[in-house]
């Protein structure tokens, strides 16, 4: 294949960006990242090679999506912005193994668009450079979806990522780090820093290596109320577990009876903050109150 020039060096960025007449669009929280050693390293990090097929989510004009394309076997790369539509045809066009699909991600079909565009059934993962304002929703997306996904590698604003990575009793844990962590096993790959992307953001970003765990990480009876129980005890942050729960569940006599039979029985104190409890006590509670709201 000929050496073409690397699409994320400042100088090919802006070249690329000024030929197609591209204006960022703060909507979208496009920021291109321009520094080709980090993309590399993302790769390295993904472990992505001929035995890999790739999602990615938002690739911009390419910088990612053409180091991806030159270690794994096929790329699917999801891009919203219709103006990056001809760009992407032009600056990817030396790889015929990725596949540019104009969606909405969290609108897309995984399971129907991966088994049109993947030829061979090999490891599926997802490496994407994620807008800082829709971060949760995509992860979300691919982890509450049937699709196998071996691991996500994601890049993402660094706060948020110390959140999904937090153990208990730290200021970063909160639903988001139990939700991602009963799926996965999460850990913080390195820090980016803002000053390598066009335009620059407010923040450094960090990768994030998400590892599907064989199953998930405790055992409960209902996944959808074990989800509302973390939730609802975050939710007034400097409040007792008690407070935040009467307050999701109500404060009648029936409810107040529930919690507390429940709390006794799972040995969690009511007086105790949402952000002390692990994962396992979490699902004790959860189980206890599926088991006595069916007495």
């Amino acid at each position: 294949m000929t050496e073409y020039k690397e699409i994320a060096t400042p100088s090919r960025t802006k070249e690329i960006l000024k030929q197609h007449g591209f204006s960022f669009k703060k909507s979208l929280g496009q920021n291109f990242l321009t520094e080709p050693n980090i993309l590399r390293k993302i790769v390295e990090t993904a472990g992505i090679d001929r035995q890999t097929n790739v999602i990615e989510v938002g690739p911009g004009i390419g910088a990612l999506t053409e180091q991806l394309a030159k270690n794994a076997a096929q790329v699917l790369t999801f891009e919203i912005d219709d103006r990056l539509i001809p760009v992407l045809e032009d600056t990817l066009s030396p790889y015929s193994n990725v596949t540019v699909v104009h969606k909405d991600v969290l609108k897309a079909d995984l399971i129907t668009t991966t088994k049109d565009v993947f030829k061979e059934e090999l490891p599926i993962k997802v490496v994407a450079n994620l807008p800082y304002y829709i971060t949760t929703p995509i992860m979300m997306h691919f982890l509450e979806s049937d699709l196998e996904v071996s691991e996500m590698i994601v890049m993402m604003q660094k706060e948020v990522a110390d959140r999904i990575s937090a153990k208990p009793s730290t200021k970063a844990y909160g639903s988001l780090s139990i939700a991602v962590q009963y799926f996965m096993e999460a850990s913080i790959a390195f820090i980016v820093p803002k000053t390598v992307f066009i335009p620059q953001p407010n923040v450094d970003s960090a990768i994030i290596k998400l590892t599907k765990r064989d199953k998930p990480a405790v055992d409960v009876t209902n996944e959808k109320e074990f989800f509302k129980l973390t939730k609802a005890s975050f939710q007034l942050r400097r409040k007792t577990l008690w407070n935040n729960l009467t307050h999701s569940y109500g404060k009648d006599e029936t409810t107040k009876e529930l919690l507390t039979k429940s709390l006794t029985e799972a040995e969690i104190d009511p007086s105790r903050r949402g952000e002390t409890l692990s994962l396992e006590e979490f699902a004790r509670l959860s189980n206890q109150l599926e088991k006595n709201r069916s007495l």
